[in-house]
């Protein structure tokens, strides 16, 4: 299933410049990394900015029994939070990723505008890479995708557009048909997404995305996502 658009409607004229801004970022340093895979320089600039939990539980913990210079170690660790984000180990998991962030991102980013969609879009994420570390501290495999990310838009356009529906690509073989289908249909396709995502891989040698309990933990990005857009208009 390929989602292409919605039926929602706004009166606004507003370009979508985030959603392309971010969709650019991504597809510049995915090129990036085809040609780190290339020249056998990828694995270490992965391991360098990717989300590695055990680096960042191993700090966190040395700087609590008393270890200040860990704190800075914590924060450099932190930061690769934010950069795992905009990194990807495949060909499916990047387009993936774009897909549903041009066809959810795009209708957020104008109710939200392009700065708080911007601050969601990374303090959301930033969560979901939290979650990946609190459910598997010791994974010594690097984390990266905008997973967690997008799970959060998904979550914060379900919420948000219950019974739209989202026009959509059926692929069989040779032919595409078109359909509609709810929104909530994608809060399944979303988790079945992930299990593809290894298709067309970068080598990177050690591994990256394993499948398990911390790769699959981004998902609590729907609920991040739910909650923002909850609160946001309960404050209104």
């Amino acid at each position: 299933m390929i989602p292409i658009g919605d039926k929602v409607f706004l009166l606004t004229n507003k370009k979508p410049l985030i959603i392309w801004f971010l969709i650019g970022i991504n597809i510049v340093l995915f090129l990036w990394e085809i040609k780190l895979e290339i020249s056998g320089e990828l694995t270490n600039f992965i391991n360098t900015w990717g989300l590695i939990p055990e680096e960042f539980t191993r700090a966190f913990s040395s700087a609590i029994a008393g270890n200040l210079a860990a704190w800075l170690i914590v924060c450099w660790r932190s930061l690769s939070i934010f950069s795992a984000m905009f990194l990807h180990s495949s060909y499916s998991q990047i387009i993936g990723n774009v897909i549903f962030l041009w066809v959810f991102g795009n209708t957020l980013s104008k109710i939200l505008g392009s700065g708080r969609f911007l601050l969601f879009y990374l303090f959301c994420g930033f969560l979901a890479g939290i979650a990946q570390i609190w459910a598997e501290p010791n994974l010594t495999v690097p984390l990266i995708g905008a997973n967690g990310a997008i799970a959060s838009i998904l979550g914060a356009y379900i919420y948000k557009f219950p019974k739209v529906k989202i026009d959509t690509i059926l692929p069989l073989v040779i032919l595409y048909i078109p359909i509609e289908l709810p929104a909530f249909f994608y809060l399944f396709w979303w988790f079945v997404q992930q299990l593809f995502y290894g298709i067309g891989s970068l080598n990177v040698p050690g591994g990256v995305n394993q499948i398990g309990t911390g790769y699959l933990a981004h998902g609590a990005g729907l609920f991040f996502g739910l909650a923002w857009m909850a609160l946001k208009e309960f404050r209104i």
